[in-house]
């Protein structure tokens, strides 16, 4: 097509001419534009943008403890990320990952509890917590597949009912006796994830995301279950004339999707709370959608998408209480990179060339 009046053409690539050299820089590009951008927020209310970014890298890698922080926060992104991006994989919107998070810390905490279970507690305390999260998600899974009801308003109506229930049970039946804060009691030590380094926060959960990461790479893109949910979400009835059972497959992505964010929440349980508490979940299911999206709905690029959100959350924080830059503008920071990532995805699929006359009237393309 021609740009307005201008000699100029859009090409799209060819899709296996996509390098994944060109695909990094170019998302380089846009994170460095983003913060170009933001810097000029930050010089407006009077602080130097070189030295708010220099603090910002090292209050999220500057010492073994701030890199491992950045792991800790890493993980419950990763989680949710993937399960949104295989929901996303089969066309689902799956917008309810505070309230599938929320489901999998209760079915853990009353798990590790209430089940004496001994040295099995963890494990049935990370089932649970998928069940719990699966659960909840089948159900806008079921009534996308089999009434057609949008599945992105039943997930954000059903992140209230969520929120609420928490709030309930933890200012009711499930409240500490020995406390006044809306939480439940200490879970026994049984129950703790193991520490992996020495002195710090970071817990097993950060390994079993990564393992999660990578088996969820190969279902999805080398096995026959992964491309049916990828046909599914490509195209309906394509899949449907190919013999699958998309309305199974639908519920079965959600319940994937919810499971996973499940899992999320019984990490943050058994690695760092030991409790649950009202605002564990701390927007990891809305940030996962970013996550997702960011990370191409790939469980490998969601890696890198986590890390990098978790570092600017963690840096942020530094930048706040160091630099004195209000949060807020760290997450302005945080929705330009979303803004500018997602925008450098048109010049990673399109070509711009510039159309010139030679004297034998005919016409010649330069790449821009």
């Amino acid at each position: 097509m021609v740009i307005f009046q201008m000699p100029l053409k859009l090409e799209r690539r060819e899709t296996e001419k996509i390098s994944l050299l060109r695909t990094i820089i170019t998302f380089m590009v846009a994170i460095l534009i983003a913060m170009a951008v933001a810097s000029l927020l930050i010089v407006a209310i009077g602080i130097n943008p070189v030295e708010a970014y220099i603090t910002l890298f090292k209050g999220a890698f500057g010492s073994s403890y701030r890199r491992s922080e950045v792991l800790v926060r890493m993980t419950p992104l990763l989680f949710t990320g993937i399960g949104v991006a295989v929901a996303f994989r089969a066309g689902m919107f799956n917008m309810g990952g505070e309230g599938q998070f929320a489901m999998g810390t209760l079915a853990c905490i009353l798990v590790m509890l209430y089940v004496p279970a001994g040295v099995l507690v963890i494990p049935l305390a990370l089932l649970a917590a998928f069940l719990g999260g699966g659960l909840y998600g089948a159900v806008p899974g079921f009534l996308k597949a089999k009434l057609g009801v949008s599945e992105a308003i039943v997930t954000i109506m059903m992140n209230f009912i969520a929120t609420l229930l928490i709030s309930r049970l933890l200012n009711g039946p499930l409240k500490d006796p020995n406390g006044y804060m809306p939480q439940t009691a200490l879970t026994p030590p049984n129950a703790y994830l193991p520490i992996i380094l020495e002195n710090t926060r970071l817990h097993a959960g950060f390994i079993l995301a990564i393992l999660v990461a990578i088996i969820f790479y190969v279902i999805m893109f080398y096995t026959p279950f992964g491309y049916k949910i990828r046909a599914v979400g490509s195209n309906r009835n394509a899949a449907r004339y190919g013999g699958y059972n998309v309305p199974r497959l639908m519920i079965l992505a959600m319940i994937i999707s919810g499971g996973l964010a499940g899992v999320a929440g019984a990490v943050e349980i058994g690695g760092l709370h030991h409790r649950l508490l009202e605002g564990v979940s701390a927007n990891f299911g809305w940030d996962a959608i970013a996550v997702a999206l960011i990370g191409k709905q790939n469980p490998l690029g969601i890696i890198v998408s986590s890390l990098l959100f978790a570092a600017l959350k963690v840096g942020g924080n530094a930048m706040q209480s160091t630099r004195g830059v209000p949060y807020n503008l760290v997450e302005v920071l945080q929705g330009l990179v979303i803004m500018f990532a997602l925008g450098s995805e048109f010049f990673t699929r399109y070509r711009v060339r510039y159309l010139s006359s030679s004297k034998g009237g005919t016409t010649k393309c330069t790449n821009i």
